[in-house]
């Protein structure tokens, strides 16, 4: 069968079904468990599907609600998001007054930091602790601290976020929607994002091919909020003027 022919099938079965496994593929398709695994990542990577453990779903079916570690996600697509950090960081100009979201995607901006006349704000106290190291002006929001993101959150963060005015944000996000708009899976952490944005005058997202046509619990801003920065992305989300790909 040829590889075209196999793309529709998974297709239309994935559709037709909402998810579909490697397992009922390969028996389906008459071919090998290899071969599926292969298809499924091509279809993932030109938007027609969603990857998942052991299988496929269809697009934005599958909410995806448990979230890694800081030091798992370190190991994730590290080359694709160094260059979105690179890029990022050369947005920060001097007098800039920049908030700084929890995760490892801006955590990757700190290596390329070096604007010293620009003020910066975060949630995050390991971000704190090496801008700080840097040399930088670092401001370190106060509240509850989320253990497995390194993330300070709650009534407190909340309060402190919504006193100041940034003129650039950066941000990271768990998945990317068009239709559900930009999540992550923690409330208390959705609260912080969603109100620190709406106090930035420009907002980015920082993020890699992987987060796109995907959803988690909660939503913290509209798919059309920020400008979205990454290395890749699906073909259907091309056509938006608020979705830059920076490249290698």
């Amino acid at each position: 069968m040829l590889t075209e022919q196999r793309f529709e099938i998974i297709c239309r079965l994935v559709n037709e079904r909402g998810s579909i496994t490697v397992t009922e593929l390969k028996d389906i398709l008459d071919t090998s468990e290899s071969t599926v695994r292969r298809d499924i990542t091509a279809l993932h990577k030109a938007g027609k599907l969603t990857k998942v453990f052991g299988g496929a779903v269809a697009l934005e079916q599958a909410v995806i609600a448990y979230e890694e570690t800081v030091a798992q996600k370190l190991e994730v697509n590290s080359e694709a998001k160094r260059a979105v950090a690179r890029y990022a960081a050369a947005l920060v100009k001097p007098d800039d007054f920049v908030y700084l979201d929890a995760g490892t995607a801006t955590g990757y901006l700190l290596d390329y930091l070096n604007e010293h006349r620009a003020t910066y704000v975060t949630n995050a106290v390991s971000h704190a602790r090496r801008m700080a190291a840097k040399g930088l002006k670092v401001i370190l929001i106060g509240g509850e601290l989320k253990d497995s993101t390194e993330a300070v959150v709650g009534s407190v963060a909340l309060q402190m976020v919504s006193q100041y005015h940034f003129t650039k944000g950066f941000f990271g996000t768990n998945a990317i929607s068009r239709k559900v708009g930009l999540t992550t899976p923690d409330p208390n952490e959705a609260m912080v994002k969603q109100k620190a944005m709406e106090q930035c005058l420009k907002k980015y997202v920082l993020a890699d091919y992987s987060k796109f046509n995907r959803v988690s619990p909660v939503t913290f801003a509209s798919f059309s909020e920020a400008e979205i920065l990454t290395e890749d992305m699906p073909e259907e989300y091309k056509n938006y003027d608020h979705v830059t790909a920076v490249g290698y």
